[in-house]
């Protein structure tokens, strides 16, 4: 195999599927990418058995072949080579090393046989819509803070994307809690995304898909089975396994009858949580919002370091009510509300409390009240 490529190329796929290896494997290959020549393209590929990335970069192809080598240390290597320098890509007679020149910079890395490299996209995936990278963007960005990252309960541990059918029509929806905390988002539903399965998308994997998305206006394919997702970004293609669980009831959860309506500034709410947790025990995190006819008070009190108090004027006619949140919980929350105003719907000091943006209506979230 021999293969010369742009630095600024080989470097931009690198950094997309160094990634997804783990740095300590007990099976050697899997700290491996694996790199093919062919046609004028190099194809770079990466996996941990769980999830899969692919990338294609244009390439001078002068000996045609494949093979594996240390994914993080061809990373490092091609990092730190000056930018704007030709790769050369070579493997050696004996096939035991592949030589990377770059310059008057030799580097021999150790190889191991493509043979062994493992493949997951094997199988259909008989579910096939197209979304834009920013509407994929929004139900991740949206959602998830509130993923779970407790073990046991594994079948939180993702992003829960289906189908439904509302008021606004056919969308596609994200939800993800973690029984503290939930987070809902929805698009409209292209064609091909009606009758989907609900599937679990991993943690690990909505990261990744994350920062493959750097085009907002970038169409991307999105291949679903029962076992697998698909997600293919221009010269990027992402293979997921899901997670295989059942995603509780969440419409249970959420709050139909909250009659106590509040709706306050954004930014002044977000800065005055923050300022007054300043004091909170980093155990406890709990602020306590005071409501009375147009204004809110919120409190903390750490037996340990003192208290704190601010006011806010606000939007609340209702009978006044004490509850107390974590204070993390509410600014993760007031970070993902994109209008100017918040609006709470509260019942009780001791019921959820649901959360939404006053202009729109795609986003909500429920936050579970602490005891104070």
């Amino acid at each position: 195999m021999k293969a010369t490529l742009e630095r600024t190329d080989l470097l931009k796929s690198l950094t997309h599927v160094h990634r997804v290896v783990e740095r300590r494997n007990t099976i050697p290959i899997l700290s491996n990418v694996l790199l093919r020549a062919e046609q004028g393209v190099l194809k770079l590929k990466a996996t941990d058995l769980d999830l899969e990335v692919v990338e294609t970069v244009p390439a001078m192809i002068e000996a045609p072949g494949a093979t594996t080598v240390p994914a993080h240390m061809i990373y490092d290597i091609v990092r730190k080579l000056p930018d704007g320098s030709q790769v050369v890509l070579e493997t050696n007679s004996d096939g035991t090393t592949l030589e990377l020149r770059a310059g008057r910079s030799r580097f021999a890395l150790q190889m191991l046989p493509e043979a062994d490299f493992p493949d997951l996209t094997a199988g259909t995936f008989p579910h096939q819509f197209t979304l834009t990278a920013g509407a994929i963007r929004k139900l991740i960005d949206t959602t998830q803070f509130a993923i779970s990252t407790e073990e046991t309960r594994y079948y939180l541990n993702g992003i829960y994307l289906h189908a439904v059918t509302g008021a606004n029509g056919e969308m596609v929806r994200a939800v993800a809690t973690d029984g503290h905390r939930l987070a809902q988002a929805e698009v409209p539903a292209p064609q091909g995304a009606v009758g989907m399965p609900g599937v679990i998308v991993p943690r690990k994997t909505v990261g990744e898909i994350q920062k493959l998305l750097e085009d907002r206006d970038a169409e991307v394919t999105v291949e679903l089975s029962e076992t697998k997702i698909r997600i293919t970004n221009g010269m990027v293609v992402l293979t997921s396994k899901l997670i295989d669980g059942t995603f509780p009831d969440y419409g249970r959860v959420i709050p139909q009858h909250n009659d106590k309506e509040l709706r306050v500034d954004r930014d002044e709410f977000k800065e005055a949580v923050d300022r007054v947790s300043t004091i909170s025990s980093e155990r406890g995190r709990a602020v306590k919002l005071s409501l009375s006819e147009g204004r809110l008070v919120l409190a903390v009190n750490n037996p340990d370091s003192g208290s704190a108090t601010e006011e806010l004027a606000v939007e609340y006619d209702s009978d006044p009510i004490e509850i107390g949140f974590n204070s993390r919980y509410l600014l993760d929350i007031a970070a993902q509300l994109s209008g100017d105003t918040a609006l709470f719907r509260l019942a009780d000091s001791g019921s959820p409390t649901l959360v939404q943006d006053h202009a729109t209506e795609d986003c909500l979230f429920v936050l579970m009240p602490m005891r104070v």
